[in-house]
């Protein structure tokens, strides 16, 4: 049985996969700041993509999905702000997308939300 660490790790890894399968550019993995995380910062085009992975082994403590708040959608937003204050390359726009991964009867099931607001 993998830890929860083992398994966000492996979630994030599957993302970062399927985000480059799908034509994106991988900016940054797990960048921190005082402020929180990104787990994943991609670049579609002239969108700056700013990723979060949900990864579940289960439904007992909600969907992946559940698990990214309105607030969370929010820290993710002004994360993108720090994170971009940093950047000599400008973007046309920024988008937060979620990935939630989700295992069910042994086969790992993703989800791709683009744009959450």
């Amino acid at each position: 049985m993998a830890t929860k660490d083992e398994l966000g790790k492996h979630g994030e890894q599957v993302a970062v996969d399927y985000l480059l399968a799908h034509d994106m550019q991988i900016l940054d993995r797990n960048w921190r700041c005082p402020d929180g995380e990104i787990d994943v910062v991609a670049r579609e085009g002239r969108t700056l993509v700013v990723v979060e992975v949900k990864t579940r082994s289960g439904r007992t403590h909600g969907t992946a999905f559940e698990a990214v708040t309105e607030a969370k959608v929010a820290r993710l937003r002004r994360l993108a702000g720090r994170w971009l204050g940093e950047q000599a390359e400008g973007f046309d726009a920024v988008r937060i997308d979620v990935i939630a991964l989700e295992r069910f009867a042994g086969d790992l099931v993703i989800r791709h939300e683009r744009g959450m607001s």
